[in-house]
């Protein structure tokens, strides 16, 4: 997994079962468990601190979408922007573990600027996950 020198965030995030939590994000994603309780879990996500707190009736996972390239993107969702490699890499292991796509990998801006392929899938607690790479990091917040 390839990191950046971007500083590093905390997000702590909704789950129901933290087994089924650790063969996602552990297991299919390949993250390294941190600490953890019976209550929690902390992830390294690629350089960043991803916690996983069991709240066993969390209610409505998404508060809406939002039509994108012909897709209905799931809000809320988060995710990160990885290498052009690390993500193909990424798919491949979600595609391995017969987990669903929400929005298959695909190529947006094709030659423009902002080029970045893009996928959307959901943790087993329905939280969404969006991983991006940009064939140019330096146009990530081109227009």
């Amino acid at each position: 997994m390839t990191t950046t020198s971007r500083p590093g965030f905390h997000l702590a995030i909704p789950v129901d079962d933290l087994e089924r939590v650790r063969a996602f994000y552990g297991g299919v994603l390949g993250l390294d468990e941190g600490r953890s309780t019976d209550a929690w879990v902390d992830w390294n996500f690629y350089g960043h601190q991803l916690v996983t707190h069991v709240v066993p009736d969390r209610g409505r996972v998404d508060a809406g979408r939002n039509p994108v390239d012909g897709h209905d993107v799931p809000v809320p969702h988060f995710g990160l922007l990885l290498s052009v490699e690390d993500f193909h890499d990424l798919a491949g292991r979600v595609r391995d573990a017969g987990v669903d796509f929400v929005i298959e990998p695909y190529l947006r801006f094709a030659g423009e600027p902002g080029e970045q392929w893009t996928m959307f899938l959901r943790d087993p607690a329905g939280n969404a996950l969006e991983f991006k790479a940009f064939r140019d990091e330096s146009q990530v917040f081109a227009r």
